[in-house]
């Protein structure tokens, strides 16, 4: 309809047009002298002018249509609080260029008397860059919230940042969708770009773990009990994926969510809180004390001479003194003791008796 209407404005200012352009003095002279029996010079021109308008407005209208489309879809993408914060930034540079304006003489070498405009133009521009790169410091100055959705987060907990390697890893889904973690669930847009390009890898390996991440990600917006954000929220200074999260974390006032042990150190350098799922899975798995017996399937050598190596159903190894001999076997075993490291758990035991477990 936009472009219907632009093609008919065209159409009517181009007629127009060309009738008055036909029609002055000195042109009208040079067409009745190329023509000197023809009158309807201006009529010609008129319909020149017509289909040179109705043309041009059909490519105006079409860009401009698609002009349009792509600045709704980019004022709908940027978040409320960029939207006030970069207003507030150009009113404020507006109100300090017109104050320096005022004591600008009249000529400007170079400008002349378009100094005030460029002044004006660019000390705007500069507020409004200013405003959006401390968009948390002026929410904070007005106490108001720096992100939609921030009330219902503050009520019920803080952020929590998810970075790829928890995404990836899937356990995250199922604790958020049993209840236990309160607040809301951040996904940065630079995390979002990092699965994107991990699926769209090469490599079978990779590709497969992008694609399991986005299915995750799309999983928990289903079905999770917590409020799930996305927030395109990016770092133009930072080029590291772990520094940016380290930052947001920051401005957001926000725990992060990772499995990677790095992450988890340089986070908590800087002050920032994380949650690490590793420690979690080790923290509720079920407590074994030395003196209890169980029966355990011996899958390999261990490090020691005699030593054998088998596993828990949750994935903590097991270390059988002596169970070697007991390899692709079920044994009964008494438990000697029980070391936790950084990474995990293992259990020391030594075969309960000479006979072989069934």
């Amino acid at each position: 309809m936009l472009v219907r209407f632009i093609r008919f404005l065209s159409f009517v200012v181009g007629a127009a047009g060309g009738y008055r352009l036909a029609s002055f003095d000195g042109i009208a002279a040079a067409l009745t002298g190329a023509a000197p029996g023809f009158a309807g010079w201006p009529w010609l021109g008129a319909t020149a002018g017509a289909l040179a308008g109705w043309l041009l407005g059909w490519w105006a209208g079409t860009r401009l249509v698609h002009g349009l489309g792509t600045l709704s879809a980019s004022v709908q993408r940027t978040p409320l609080a960029d939207i006030v914060a970069g207003a507030l930034g150009t009113a404020g540079g507006l109100v300090l260029a017109v104050l320096a304006a005022l004591s600008l003489p009249e000529r400007l070498p170079l400008v002349g008397e378009y100094g005030p405009l460029v002044l004006t133009a660019t000390v705007g521009y500069l507020g409004a860059l200013v405003g959006l790169r401390k968009r948390d410091d002026l929410a904070a100055w007005l106490n108001v919230p720096s992100r939609g959705g921030s009330r219902r987060a503050a009520a019920s907990g803080q952020y929590k940042i998810l970075d790829t390697s928890v995404i990836i890893d899937g356990r995250i889904a199922d604790i958020a969708r049993t209840g236990f973690i309160e607040g809301t669930l951040v996904i940065p847009g630079f995390v979002l770009q990092e699965l994107q390009h991990i699926a769209d890898s090469s490599d079978v390996l990779k590709r497969n773990r992008g694609r399991r991440g986005l299915d995750i990600l799309n999983r928990m917006q289903k079905e999770s009990k917590v409020a799930v954000e996305i927030v395109d929220r990016d770092f133009d200074d930072i080029s590291e994926v772990d520094a940016k999260l380290v930052r947001l974390a920051q401005r957001l006032d926000a725990k992060v969510l990772t499995n990677d042990f790095n992450l988890n150190k340089v986070a908590e350098l800087q002050g920032v809180e994380v949650l690490n799922i590793n420690e979690l899975a080790n923290a509720v798995k079920p407590v074994v004390l030395p003196g209890e017996e169980m029966v355990v399937h011996v899958i390999k050598d261990g490090k020691e001479q005699g030593q054998g190596v088998g596993y828990l159903d949750d994935g903590t190894m097991i270390v059988v003194d002596g169970g070697r001999r007991y390899i692709g076997e079920s044994v009964g075993v008494m438990v000697t003791s029980v070391l936790q490291t950084a990474a995990g758990r293992m259990i020391f035991a030594k075969p309960k008796a000479a006979e072989r477990a069934l």
